[in-house]
């Protein structure tokens, strides 16, 4: 009984004496592997930091292709869709005029006009003229490398010839208000000083850090750098430049000579402006596919509505009419396919075409004055409409919880930004035109003669004929 006594004395002992100690080691080596633990993750996340982002391949890729799709949508897609709606005598001088600008255009953007635009020198050095352009640190992409990654991380270069395309088609765009009456050596001219005092600019206001985008306007993809600043500019072209010989003020002045290139250009135009507005967020995500999808629907949306117009006004529904709704409504969504959900979209697409149709069919008439293939009716106010409209639609359903709303979710501040946005676009666009047009038509002249007008742009432009004729 003692020595079973004094074996739980012993043990009990022992086990007061050494519980302590194993507790505290327990305790030190916690201690222990969570400090290592701590300092392991500071160092992942110093490395983290210091690590280079690196190429992102899917997003890159996506953006090749949305770089060609804005390419197709100048050459071949409205050389098409406007040379299809002129006379046949000028269909070659749209065509070549839409080859001139993809041509130069580029050039000047590559050498000097992305550095204008997206460059940062004279914003950094506080210099008075980075309000106007960014500066001239990345002339002729000197300071880019294949290494150099932008927003997206898609390499800079690729992002520079995404926004080349952009830098092509919009003074392309003005070309459907002067159409069949331009003398192309003054042609030449306008269009170079226009891009680079009309179109950098702007561009700069708005997406390079100008103070458009500082005010907080949204212009996803070019409502008015684009068109707003294309449609305006087109207007003031049309009325300086004077109607055509033999234009009618009432109905269709004159008939389009290939309806199935205006299809076919319709097409590559809807076609292309996917790479135009899902391109735009530099990504392959889930804005990509908002985007694409409320494009495609509100350009289906104008469409109809459009078409549904023309058979209820005058018993007929007409292709053209169908291809011009469906620009219309592409040129609306625009400014907005990065900020509105389906809801907007249809919105957006119904009340563009409403709009447009109302402008080309009975204000333009009544105006008297020729804007050729309606560059401003469809592209200008369609501009104006989405800009002012993504004011109104925009939902952080598609912004995220901390992005931008319009007045219909309860923000009115969001509108009357865009509706600043769009009256500085149409002012500067307008002056600075205006300005340009009466340069140019005092020392080149603007404007073929009436023997000229008479046999074509064609033969008395470029010497060519695009059909030959049976012998």
């Amino acid at each position: 009984m003692k020595r079973r006594l004094f074996k739980y004395i012993t043990i009990l002992l022992f086990a007061s004496l050494t519980l302590p100690t194993a507790v505290i080691a327990q305790d030190s080596l916690a201690t222990s592997t969570d400090s290592l633990q701590v300092a392991a993750t500071t160092i992942v996340e110093k490395v983290t930091e210091e690590a280079p982002a690196t190429l992102d391949s899917g997003n890159t890729a996506w953006m090749i292709v949305a770089t060609v799709l804005v390419l197709m949508m100048t050459v071949p897609g409205l050389a098409l869709f406007y040379g299809g709606l002129v006379r046949q005598k000028n269909v070659l001088s749209v065509i070549m005029q839409c080859l001139f600008i993809t041509g130069v255009i580029s050039i000047l953007w590559i050498a000097f006009g992305y550095s204008w635009v997206f460059g940062t020198s004279f914003m950094e050095s506080d210099n008075a003229l980075g309000a106007i352009i960014g500066g001239w640190d990345k002339v002729f992409l000197c300071s880019l490398t294949l290494d150099t990654l932008t927003a997206g991380n898609i390499p800079e270069i690729l992002f520079a010839l995404f926004q080349c395309m952009f830098a092509v088609i919009t003074p392309a765009l003005i070309i459907g208000a002067f159409a069949e009456r331009i003398k192309f050596s003054g042609y030449v001219v306008f269009i170079i000083l226009w891009s680079i005092i009309v179109y950098n600019p702007m561009a700069h206001w708005v997406w390079g850090g100008g103070w458009l985008q500082e005010m907080g306007a949204i212009d996803f993809a070019g409502g008015t750098v684009v068109h707003i600043n294309a449609g305006i500019s087109a207007l003031v072209m049309a009325v300086m430049l004077g109607r055509r010989k033999g234009y009618r003020t009432i109905g269709h002045p004159f008939t389009p000579h290939n309806i199935p290139f205006v299809f076919i250009g319709t097409a590559l135009l809807w076609l292309g402006w996917f790479g135009f507005n899902a391109g735009s967020g530099l990504a392959a995500d889930g804005l990509a596919a908002n985007a694409f999808l409320v494009t495609h629907l509100a350009t289906c949306v104008a469409a109809v509505v459009w078409m549904s117009l023309e058979w209820f006004l005058y018993k007929k529904p007409t292709i053209v009419g169908f291809c011009t709704g469906a620009v219309a409504g592409l040129v609306a969504i625009t400014p907005a396919a990065g900020t509105v959900d389906v809801l907007g979209a249809f919105a957006i697409g119904g009340i563009s075409a409403l709009v447009c149709f109302f402008m080309v069919a009975y204000m333009k008439p009544k105006l008297k004055y020729d804007d050729s293939l309606d560059a401003f009716g469809v592209h200008g106010v369609g501009g104006i409409v989405g800009s002012i409209l993504t004011g109104v639609f925009a939902t952080q359903a598609i912004t995220g919880a901390e992005g931008v709303q319009g007045a219909l979710y309860g923000d009115w501040n969001q509108l009357w930004i865009q509706v600043v946005a769009t009256g500085a676009s149409v002012v500067y666009s307008a002056v600075l035109t205006f300005i340009l047009f009466f340069i140019v038509n005092k020392t080149i002249g603007l404007r073929v003669s009436k023997e000229e007008e008479a046999v074509g742009l064609d033969i008395s432009q470029h010497g060519e004929f695009a059909y030959s004729e049976d012998e």
